[in-house]
């Protein structure tokens, strides 16, 4: 068990993002380009398991991009898509086509394998050890509580289940902090993300076993800064700090900030575009008290795997 204290990020305001992401959810899919393929690399790692899953939450499920891949793959199971935003569930609703019942907000409904929940991941209505699989698409990064939602996560899962998240990593957006602390530096205007080794941690404390984690980058690219934001927007995805600045932003402060993300322009692009840099972190875990052992472990039971190595550990465990 690690000995580090319960990992926290600095506080978010859950309506903010529940009302941010609401607003968002009729331009998400359209702008939600780096979100479809992760979803589609999280399918991928899910294909490298042996899993037989009766039982599946994909807990910030948006508009259902990873929740109808999860559902082709596993449609003998019954699969629970649940996410803070009823907007968001109603977008879902319209992928994985359901029926066209009037909608209830807090409400529960089913088709095809496809249930739609509108609750928070620090609060799950779901009966304790009764899933099999819990999948989660880049949410985390919206949570200031990780061993709270992990808690709630381990309480929920079956013994040996499997938890398959994806969220980012501190070089997320790492151009678009460099401008704003150039243009405001005592104020963050970009999210806390937490290191992926803390993750791991988190997951120890909290009753998972043989966590995995590893990194992938992404580059999204820009003709102008304004560009990043307007995306941003579009996909819901806003400073929800609750220790941000309020009020009005200086037209100067924003010029000043949009000049200095252009001032990272790469002559050697071929392209000449600007750069928008995600570090998205891979990591699974199951619901299983970590054992401490073997000489490639670290001191906080955290390994290091590729694919091929977590393809084998699953198939281990499955047989």
């Amino acid at each position: 068990m690690s000995d580090h204290a319960p990992l926290s990020s600095p506080p978010v305001n859950r309506a903010h993002i529940k009302q941010h992401f609401s607003h968002a959810a009729p331009s998400y899919d359209e702008a939600a380009v780096l979100q479809k393929a992760v979803a589609e690399h999280v399918d991928e790692r899910l294909a490298l398991t042996t899993l037989s899953p009766q039982m599946i939450l994909d807990i910030g499920a948006g508009t259902g991009l990873l929740t109808e891949k999860v559902i082709h793959r596993y449609p003998q199971a019954r699969t629970f898509a649940i996410d803070l935003s009823a907007d968001m569930l109603k977008r879902a609703q319209q992928r994985l086509q359901g029926p066209r019942f009037k909608w209830l907000p807090q409400s529960l409904f089913a088709k095809d394998g496809a249930n739609l929940v509108n609750a928070d991941a620090y609060a799950l209505p779901i009966a304790d050890h009764s899933v099999d699989l819990i999948v989660s698409n880049l949410m985390l990064q919206w949570c200031d509580d990780l061993d709270r939602v992990f808690q709630e996560f381990r309480r929920v899962l079956r013994p040996e289940g499997l938890l398959m998240f994806t969220t980012f990593g501190p070089d997320t957006l790492k151009e678009l902090k460099q401008a704003w602390a150039v243009a405001d530096a005592d104020n963050p205007h970009v999210n806390h993300f937490v290191d992926m080794h803390d993750i791991g941690d988190a997951l120890i404390r909290n009753g998972f076993g043989q966590p995995v984690m590893d990194v992938e980058t992404f580059t999204l690219t820009y003709d102008k800064p304004i560009g990043v934001l307007k995306d941003l927007k579009a996909i819901g995805a806003t400073n929800a700090g609750l220790n941000r600045k309020r009020g009005l932003m200086g037209k100067q402060t924003f010029q000043t900030m949009l000049e200095a993300y252009e001032s990272q322009r790469d002559p050697q692009r071929h392209d000449g575009k600007l750069p928008a840099t995600y570090e998205v972190v891979h990591g699974h875990a199951w619901a299983a008290q970590e054992v401490i052992k073997g000489p490639n472990r670290d001191r906080a039971g955290l390994v290091e795997i590729s694919l091929d190595e977590f393809s084998k550990q699953t198939k281990n465990r499955q047989t």
